[in-house]
């Protein structure tokens, strides 16, 4: 299959005021994309996108919930207005929660799995008609490495990143053979506040929150903009899933090779 080519398309980002969503809004302006931007956080959003405006390119900022659907479909009609097309869709938004599934209210952990999951097939279905417009199109979806591993403290991100990993895989088999095509993103440790934004559990003690801090610390290592260029080039390479990282790879390989013993081959590497 032919390289996909970024340059001249229209792109949309959510989660693009900090971290990956910020880095892939530059990446994609540095290949001659147009952007529409959307983040619930309004000044940095906006902080990011006057950094990237010129006389090539249009970029467009909207405040966003994508856990509010009337608002994702009111952001893909604004798109509509404002850029005309959509070629490139990121779903990329995302939060986190701390603590174990009987430390977390069901009214937190429904929180996550609206933003998480929901707000991927709430973009997905406002932004698909749009871009099965153009001649061809892509829509990437941010999972995890906890979308291919589940660990202890992670029932509602594994579940909602699974979730996206399943839905990303299924709709791509439906539009095989369309000029549409889907990539799942499996990130590993990458450097965002998405651990030290996340609200713990009503039960998580202080010490289990300061604990897990410091090992999101230790683990979140990789920038951001790193990060984007490898995303970037498996889109561009059409693949159907990326990996993000070492660490993401060696999770891949050792889930692979002991689907049923992986936690506890990864505990004892974190008491070590």
């Amino acid at each position: 299959m032919n390289r996909l080519d970024l340059a001249g398309k229209t792109a949309i980002v959510t989660g693009a005021a900090s971290g990956i969503g910020a880095a892939l809004a530059k990446a994609l302006a540095d290949r001659g994309c147009n952007l529409a931007l959307a983040d619930i956080n309004g000044q940095g959003l906006e902080e990011v996108a006057s950094g990237l405006r010129s006389n090539d390119r249009r970029v467009t900022t909207t405040v966003l919930d994508v856990g509010d659907e009337a608002a994702i479909n009111a952001f893909a009609e604004e798109v509509r207005q404002t850029h005309g097309e959509a070629h490139l869709l990121f779903n990329n938004a995302g939060v986190a929660l701390g603590g174990h599934f009987d430390q977390v209210t069901p009214e937190q952990f429904d929180w996550l799995m609206n933003i998480n999951l929901h707000g991927v097939i709430r973009m997905t279905r406002a932004f698909l008609p749009l871009i099965q417009e153009q001649d061809e199109g892509h829509i990437t979806n941010i999972s995890s490495i906890f979308g291919v591993i589940a660990p202890a403290g992670q029932t509602a991100y594994s579940a909602a990143k699974f979730g996206v990993r399943g839905f990303t895989m299924a709709l791509r088999h439906e539009l095989d053979g369309t000029p549409v095509g889907l990539t799942t993103i499996h990130p590993g440790g990458v450097a965002t506040n998405i651990a030290k934004k996340a609200p713990k559990g009503k039960g998580v003690t202080d010490e289990e929150y300061e604990a897990a801090m410091k090992i999101a610390d230790q683990s979140l290592v990789m920038p951001p903009a790193q990060a984007a260029e490898i995303i970037l080039r498996g889109v561009e390479r059409r693949k159907p899933r990326v990996f993000v990282g070492r660490d993401a790879h060696t999770i891949m390989w050792m889930e692979r090779l002991f689907p049923t013993r992986y936690w506890s081959l990864i505990k004892r590497r974190l008491k070590a």
